[in-house]
């Protein structure tokens, strides 16, 4: 069955205002300095389809921006590099989120969100709007809209009714706290997972990758992929299980890199690649991202991504 798009991605939309190289040491009552100050579309749902599109796919992305600037900014990058926002909705009664993020020289980072980020559009009751893809990604459980046990399940149920892959990126709980438990429901409709080390040892209360993923996997999800930053990634499922190292770069923003990196595993499993080349090539997405300030800078295209893969074999 022809369906219209490879891939939409589902959640939040925010403008990040990424500060590098902050100086905490004040240079008047009122003043302080940085390297540099940087105004870039973010937010796990626009990272996760600007990477898909770069990579080829027919991308698609359901979110809710507000009637104003930082809103038409989102959406003009997302034009800009081959989106389609045909599904976005406009609400004039919200402001778009604007987070403020501080990159270090390690290319860690910190993020400030805002009550903005709290505002809950429903997808479930859009599911028409993603009626005609192979797949969704959920950009992220834990937070706005899918902070909402009620909201997970509608969505992720009529995918399945509706034979569409279904990927799960995660996020820690900022405003709304939930926990696997909440979400006992859902899991099992959930063909792969993509938490960090951080969220999965939230979710699972483990600290060992395997012992992580066969939590997930106890519960009903198919497949689990563990970002684990500098040390790489770890891939479970009931048949076999994948360590990667990370790839050597030389950092400079970590913002997004775990999202590049979900939408260039979904983006090769689409393509029909196997396992373990899908996971060497999402290392390779996530890797080259933080080689640049913002989270849709560095990464190019899949030739890119597959040319980057043959110097560090």
């Amino acid at each position: 069955m022809t369906r219209h798009y490879d891939l939409i991605t589902i959640g939040v939309a925010v403008v990040d205002s990424i500060i590098r190289g902050f100086d905490p040491h004040p240079v008047s009552a009122s003043g302080y300095r940085a390297e540099s100050g940087t105004l870039n579309a973010g937010g796990e749902a626009v990272n996760q389809a600007v990477a898909a599109a770069k990579l080829g796919m027919k991308t698609g992305i359901l979110c809710s921006l507000g009637n104003d600037a930082a809103g038409d900014l989102i959406a003009a990058h997302l034009e800009k590099e081959g989106v389609d926002t045909s599904l976005i909705r406009r609400d004039s009664a919200h402001s778009t989120p604007v987070a403020t993020i501080f990159a270090h020289e390690d290319g860690t980072r910190q993020s400030i969100t805002n009550s903005a980020h709290r505002y809950n559009f429903h997808p479930e009751n859009m599911t028409e709007a993603f009626s005609d893809t192979r797949a969704i990604l959920l950009g992220s459980l834990f937070r706005a809209p899918f902070d909402d046990p009620g909201i997970i399940r509608e969505v992720l149920h009529f995918a399945k009714c509706h034979g569409i892959l279904t990927f799960a990126d995660t996020k820690l709980p900022n405003f709304r706290k939930l926990t696997l438990d909440d979400l006992k429901d859902s899991l099992g409709l959930i063909d792969y997972i993509t938490p960090n080390e951080d969220e999965a040892r939230y979710c699972t209360k483990n600290e060992d990758p395997a012992e992580m993923a066969d939590v997930f996997l106890s519960l009903g999800v198919r497949n689990v992929l563990i970002k684990l930053g500098a040390k790489g990634l770890f891939f479970k499922n009931r048949d076999m299980a994948v360590a990667l190292p990370a790839l050597p770069v030389d950092a400079i923003d970590a913002t997004g890199a775990g999202d590049n990196l979900a939408a260039g595993f979904a983006s090769e499993i689409l393509r029909g690649s196997s396992i373990e080349d899908a996971l060497r090539f999402a290392n390779a997405c996530g890797a080259i991202c933080t080689t640049a300030v913002g989270a849709g800078t560095a990464l190019k295209s899949r030739e890119q991504v597959l040319n980057f893969l043959k110097t560090r074999q």
